[in-house]
C-alpha cells in the first residue's frame, strides 16, 4: 500500500504555503473537477466568484479566519454538486475536522478524489 491509498489527511492539503494557524485557522478544500458551476457559492460568499469563460467557481482566498468562516460554510452548505454533499469543504486547521458540509456528521474530510 502506498501512502496515496490511504485517507486524505487534510492538514497537509495546501500547507506548505500557508499563513500561520492563529492567523487564519480555517481553509478551504475545493473539488474544482466535480464544480457543475451552478454559481450558489458566489451568491452567497464574496469569496466565491463564477468564472463565465470556464463555467468553473473558484475561491479568492483557500485560508480564512472568522469573519470569513460563516460566508464559506454557507457556501459549503449550497453547493449542489455530488448530490448536494457538495465539492468546498471547510476545515478547521487546529483539528482538521471538516465543519461543513461534513456528511459524515464525525468532522472526516469528504473528498472523494
Amino acid at each position: 500500500m502506498s501512502d496515496t491509498d490511504g485517507p486524505i489527511d487534510p492538514s497537509q492539503i495546501g500547507e506548505a504555503n500557508a499563513p500561520p494557524i492563529e492567523e487564519k485557522p480555517y481553509k478551504i478544500i475545493f473539488e474544482a473537477n466535480k464544480c457543475i458551476g451552478a454559481g450558489r457559492c458566489a451568491e452567497v460568499s464574496d469569496n466565491w466568484e463564477l468564472d463565465l469563460t470556464t463555467g468553473i467557481a473558484k475561491p479568492r482566498a483557500y485560508f480564512i479566519d472568522e469573519a470569513d468562516l460563516e460566508a464559506n460554510v454557507e457556501a459549503a452548505e449550497v453547493c449542489p454538486a455530488k448530490k448536494d454533499r457538495g465539492v468546498i469543504h471547510v476545515v478547521d486547521r487546529r483539528t482538521n475536522e471538516e465543519i461543513s458540509p461534513d456528511p459524515h456528521g464525525d468532522g472526516t474530510l469528504s473528498v472523494d478524489w
